[in-house]
């Protein structure tokens, strides 16, 4: 049965990191590119990061570049999302999607995700 699981959100001040897990199964991660959006209240959801089926290519929003950064344990079928300088307008919910199409390339356009996880809370406030 395919699953992902989202944890490691919580409440940060603005400057401070937290590192986003999402544990995958029932799918093998090396033939599959996974992608992290987000989406705050009252506005659509957003790609954040992605990364390839080959795991050697990644995508970023621009208002997260140099901040956050994908990347994924194969062995673990486990990605992360580790962010750094948080800002207060980081704050959203944060999902993690797999692109069922096999070989998939790194992508932040919604549709292109055919299975989501249930979303962890990230909130940057003082």
């Amino acid at each position: 049965q395919l699953q992902l699981v989202e944890s490691g959100g919580g409440l940060v001040q603005p400057g401070g990191s937290l590192r986003l897990s999402c544990a995958a199964s029932g799918f093998t991660l090396d033939y599959y590119a996974i992608g992290w959006f987000r989406q705050a209240p009252g506005k659509e959801r957003e790609g954040v990061s992605s990364i390839s089926s080959s795991g050697d290519t990644t995508k970023y929003a621009d208002s997260v570049k140099g901040r956050f950064t994908i990347s994924r344990d194969t062995a673990k079928k486990t990605v992360y999302q580790q962010m750094n300088s948080l800002k207060p307008e980081d704050t959203a919910v944060y999902y993690c999607t797999v692109d069922l199409t096999f070989g998939s390339p790194a992508t932040r356009e919604v549709f292109d995700y055919d299975y989501w996880g249930q979303g962890t809370q990230v909130t940057v406030s003082s």
